[in-house]
């Protein structure tokens, strides 16, 4: 089992996508139905961010987020449900006051980063360890800051997928698991492609991987204009894979994606034309030492015992 591929779907994000692809869902319930046609097309894990349902932009709701979940529940789906905490750590330079955050920041404290993990406790959130030059901006994740939020990622039970964009950040990662702010197994999710950070590389792809060793890893393109190859060289590697419509609008280059779906069973052809097999969300589970973290029912997300 070990040797199955964990299918991530991002159905979403927080960018203004939709403005360019009308197929990126909005609403709670276009989010949870995204989700649940990717579980079917073959997704075992759904990475969840929230919008405001009048204007389409990124929203940090707890309502929202436990909107899409129950949803999700509701429908009977067996999908590992991951709740993004990426919101709340953009900085913008500001020259003429450098001590202060410029126009165009989002920084909010850690507690409210992470307030819809400890309310809804879902079984995996992501966790971006470190900063990063993004563009024009800068991704602040200062380390006090990241120590609270493992911490109380930890305590909600839940477990986080380590989001990592350069070397250092996955020593940073290791650091945290010597600490006991992240326990094992965890799960590197390999961002590659976005400006300043790792380049969607073969190359970059291998030291991220052999920086990993030994942990479960996935890959994510969110730039190269070529989502394919990267997903292709991930499989070859041993890698899971990430892909939906926050990461990518397209299904090949120029054809706008129609759906989540499409994009996941065109991944899953690829799986197994290599000879390789899906991953289920039962098996996903136990892969990532989820199965007895949590009591799932048909109308939500039940408590850890």
């Amino acid at each position: 089992m070990s040797g199955k591929i964990i299918v991530t779907c991002a159905v979403t994000g927080g960018a203004d996508t939709f403005l360019v692809n009308p197929a990126v869902p909005i609403t709670p319930e276009q989010i949870a139905t995204a989700a649940l046609e990717a579980e079917r097309a073959g997704a075992s894990i759904a990475h969840l961010h929230v919008r405001d349902p009048k204007t389409g932009k990124a929203s940090g709701s707890v309502e929202l987020f436990q909107e899409v979940c129950d949803r999700i529940r509701a429908a009977n789906s067996e999908l590992v449900l991951e709740l993004s905490c990426g919101r709340g750590g953009t900085y913008a330079h500001d020259g003429a006051n450098p001590g202060h955050a410029g126009a165009g920041s989002n920084m909010i404290p850690a507690r409210d980063r992470v307030a819809h993990v400890e309310s809804i406790r879902p079984e995996l959130c992501s966790f971006d360890v470190g900063t990063l030059n993004f563009e024009k901006l800068v991704f602040m994740n200062a380390p006090s800051e990241l120590r609270e939020m493992a911490e109380r990622i930890r305590t909600a039970g839940t477990k986080p997928t380590l989001e990592v964009f350069e070397l250092g950040h996955i020593e940073f990662a290791k650091q945290l698991m010597q600490e006991g702010l992240i326990e094992s197994p965890p799960l590197f999710s390999v961002v590659l492609g976005v400006k300043w950070g790792a380049p969607a590389t073969h190359a970059a792809m291998v030291a991220m991987r052999d920086a990993a060793a030994g942990h479960h890893w996935s890959v994510v393109d969110l730039g190269s204009g070529h989502p394919h190859r990267t997903i292709a060289q991930a499989l070859l590697l041993g890698g899971g894979v990430r892909v939906g419509l926050e990461d990518s609008l397209y299904i090949r280059p120029g054809e706008l994606a129609k759906s989540n779906a499409q994009q996941v069973e065109q991944t899953v052809g690829l799986i197994r034309y290599l000879d390789l097999e899906v991953a289920s969300p039962s098996e996903a589970r136990e892969m990532l030492g989820l199965d007895r973290r949590r009591v799932i029912d048909n109308t939500g997300i039940s408590p850890r015992n």
